[in-house]
């Protein structure tokens, strides 16, 4: 989810601030295969970022459904929505520490997650050895096709293929069990509701007035 809110918030500088019309964007999930969609422009950003603020506003990877559909409804989500914009996870790749905990110590019981499947978890570990103590060990996110933006992310949920506590989670509840077997018998459909998610997420918490600038490089404040 890093790289989601990431790429959302940096949609919204990309236009200098007389710029006020909508402007289309290719992002990384259009140029794998992906759906493009139009953004507001003009949007004002802060002038101080701080490292220690994401992990009270993003949703770590050993959050359950309950956890994730409170902290998406913080920031003005339904739980449909958190389960579409959760398919970010179609594409890149996750460092071994953000799940190893599922394949050696799930729960404290020095075992394996029940709920993994199997043959996927042997692929996990071989790639994520117990005792390694390599940081930079990491694996696709979406076995399948981890370069391409596409609704087997919700297919690997339903075989219990999901590589986070957090995705596999989506298939403990009936409402977010629905909206996962729906995503993945629809390619399109689910592509245009992230579509219309991303551009929801991109009006969270707008800065108005005089608070903030609108910076002339999205990647770092205007001298």
């Amino acid at each position: 989810m890093t790289v989601l809110l990431g790429v959302a918030r940096d949609l919204c500088f990309l236009t200098p601030p007389h710029q006020t019309k909508q402007k289309r964007i290719l992002l990384p999930t259009t140029l794998s295969g992906g759906v493009g969609y139009d953004v507001p422009a003009g949007r004002r950003d802060g002038r101080v970022s701080l490292a220690s603020e994401t992990f009270s506003n993003l949703p770590p990877p050993t959050f359950n459904v309950d956890q994730l559909t409170q902290r998406f409804s913080d920031k003005g989500f339904t739980q449909a929505e958190m389960v579409t914009l959760s398919g970010a996870h179609t594409i890149g790749r996750s460092h071994c520490s953000s799940f190893t905990d599922r394949l050696y110590n799930f729960d404290g019981t020095n075992s394996q997650d029940p709920s993994l499947d199997s043959t996927y978890a042997a692929s996990l570990k071989r790639s994520c050895p117990r005792d390694s103590t390599d940081p930079n060990l990491e694996v696709p996110m979406d076995p399948r096709t981890p370069t391409i933006s596409d609704v087997n992310y919700y297919r690997d949920i339903l075989v219990n293929r999901g590589l986070f506590t957090s995705d596999q989670t989506l298939l403990t509840s009936p409402a977010t069990a629905s909206e996962v077997r729906s995503n993945s018998r629809s390619p399109l459909g689910w592509k245009r509701k992230f579509a219309a998610a991303m551009v929801k997420m991109g009006r969270i918490e707008v800065l108005t007035g005089s608070t903030g600038e609108i910076r002339a490089n999205c990647r770092v404040i205007n001298s």
